[in-house]
This record gives structure tokens, C-alpha cells and sequence, in this order.
């Protein structure tokens, strides 16, 4: 593929969004994502793919500026009332992010998808991108695991009008608050954690950076209830793909339950941000986002060392 020189970030390390610059201050950060409905409730449904796919430039450092609507709809056998609901729930929060909309794409389609084409802005000096993970840099999760789960438990009407609540409240959320907090500090990589799970994110921040990172099973916020639907069976076909994709760089301690490897290979959607950040910064990070609302987020890793493939390591007690 031809590189231009402007291309900052391009397709290289499977990063949350390509960057272009435009000049020595400013570059354009492009995203684009768009899925099926994971609830019922089609208001609800737009709120969580917008906020997804604007959490592409916040995982980068940026800062959104215009999206644009992707639209399937099957407009002969939907009430259109479904789609205004959608858009409605979406462009709610495009401006939430301080966005605007500039237009968008509607296809007539037998399986009802959204989301949005994002476009930011950041300085060219000041990208997050997942590849440049230093070694002994701490590991910060911002929202708990456990959304693909639960999709699966309402989708087998299994899920609990408190599961389903729960999932609304936490992929809904937008990623903004902790991604203008980590700024601060000397982060030195980003990502955010989608369908991938939590595991494959971090083997690709680990694989960029050439670095071996290790995951502490039991210090990663879970929603409750997604870890007794897990304990049931109810795992998303993605789990075991991301897993076995994942199996040949991947180490796990012999004592690691079965289900925080399913949690943790669980395909997210609108995830938390995965901040790797200096050692000396981690714990001021923490306490700043936790007392700016941001409660679930924990330290639950670190980096521990070169290797030249990538590796991660699941399971092992944090260290002190």
C-alpha cells in the first residue's frame, strides 16, 4: 500500500483511527463504526453506537468535531418511528460530545445496523496510538467488562431488567472525561477496548510496541451480573474466536478462572479506555478519574518487558 507522508496513522497496528496531518498543528483524526442493535430499544440502541464509534478519537487523544449517520434500515418492514427513535438517541449524543452532525447515508437494508463516520482533531505531536507502550508502564481499564456477555443473555431473554440497565449505563457512557484526564499525565499509549475484547486489545498495544504485558485477572472491574450469566454459559461465539486467535501469545497462570478468561477475550462494545501510562502517574491518574465520576476504573496490568512479537500474560498478582 502507497504511504503519504501526512498519513500519521495509517493501517500499520490495527489502531482505533487513522490521522492525517494538515499542518504542524493540527491533524485530522477519521473513524468509522457501525453494528447491529445489542438492545431492544431503538433510542437506546443509537445512543450506544454513536458513543462507540466517537470513542475511536478519544482513544487517540483527540477531539471530535463532525459525524456523519451510517444508516440499514429496512424501511418496508419497520415503522419509521424505529429510526427517528435511533437517530434521535444518536445525535443526543453527538452533541453531548460537543459534535456536530454534517449529514450522513441511509441504505435499504433486511438487517437494521448504525453508526457514524467520526472526524477529529489533534495536535500531531500530542497522537495516543496503541504502539508505543513503555516497559514498566501501569495499565489502566476505565469501565467494567462484561457487555457482550450480557447481549447474550437478552438476547436468550435470560438478562435481568438490572443487567440491561447496567449495559445501557456503561456503553452509553462516552469515553470523553478520561481521555481529556489522561492527558494530563505522561500516558504513553491508548486504546479502547470493542469487539476484540479486553485480551485481543492488549495483544495488538503489546504486539505494536514490542513489548510483553501482563493482565491481572483479578483486578479487572466486571459487572456483576455479566460474570453469573458467564458461570451459566452464556459466552458470545466471539470470546472463543478472539481466544483461539489469541492462544499462541498468550500465557495464562494455571490458577485463572475459566470465567475471567472468558471476560476477558468478551467482545465489548462502547468499552472503556485501556491508558498505559508511566508508573509515577498511575496511581493520580486513578484517583482523578475516579473523583471525576469515571468510578469503575482500576489498575490492572502493567508492562513488563521487550518482546519482539508481543506477548500477554494473564493472571499473576499485581505488583506492589
Amino acid at each position: 500500500m502507497k504511504r503519504h507522508p501526512n498519513l500519521l496513522v495509517g493501517t500499520e497496528t490495527s489502531d482505533d483511527a487513522g490521522v492525517y496531518k494538515l499542518n504542524d498543528d493540527t491533524a485530522l483524526v477519521q473513524t468509522l463504526d457501525f453494528f447491529t442493535p445489542i438492545v431492544n430499544d431503538p433510542y437506546h440502541f443509537g445512543r450506544i453506537a454513536a458513543a462507540n464509534a466517537l470513542s475511536d478519537v478519544y482513544a487517540m487523544g483527540g477531539t471530535p468535531l463532525t459525524a456523519m449517520n451510517i444508516v440499514c434500515f429496512p424501511i418496508t418492514d419497520m415503522p419509521k418511528a424505529i429510526l427517528k427513535d435511533i437517530l434521535r438517541g444518536g445525535l443526543e449524543k453527538i452533541y453531548e460530545a460537543g459534535a456536530v452532525l454534517a449529514g450522513g447515508h441511509s441504505v435499504d437494508d433486511q438487517e437494521l445496523k448504525y453508526g457514524l463516520s467520526v472526524t477529529g482533531i489533534v495536535h500531531p505531536e500530542r497522537i495516543l496510538t496503541n504502539k508505543d507502550a513503555k516497559v514498566g508502564d501501569k495499565l489502566i481499564l476505565t469501565k467494567p467488562l462484561g457487555t457482550g456477555i450480557i447481549a447474550t443473555a437478552i438476547k436468550g431473554k435470560l438478562a435481568s431488567q438490572q443487567a440491561l440497565q447496567t449495559l445501557i449505563d456503561v456503553t452509553s457512557a462516552l469515553n470523553d472525561r478520561a481521555s481529556q484526564i489522561m492527558l494530563k499525565y505522561e500516558t504513553h499509549a491508548c486504546t479502547d477496548v470493542t469487539g476484540f475484547g479486553l485480551g485481543g486489545h492488549l495483544l495488538e498495544m503489546a504486539r505494536g510496541s514490542g513489548v510483553e504485558i501482563s493482565v491481572h485477572a483479578d483486578k479487572i472491574p466486571i459487572i456483576p451480573e455479566a460474570k453469573s450469566y458467564a458461570l451459566m454459559g452464556l459466552i458470545p461465539a466471539g470470546s472463543y474466536a478472539t481466544k483461539h486467535f489469541c492462544e499462541h501469545r498468550v500465557e495464562i497462570d494455571s490458577g485463572t478462572e475459566t470465567v475471567l478468561l472468558d471476560l476477558i477475550f468478551d467482545p465489548q462494545t462502547s468499552g472503556g479506555l485501556v491508558i498505559c501510562i508511566a508508573p509515577g502517574h498511575a496511581e493520580a491518574c486513578l484517583e482523578e478519574l475516579k473523583g471525576q465520576g469515571v468510578e469503575s476504573a482500576a489498575i490492572v496490568g502493567e508492562v513488563l518487558g521487550p518482546h519482539r512479537k508481543g506477548k500477554l500474560h494473564v493472571g499473576g498478582r499485581s505488583s506492589p
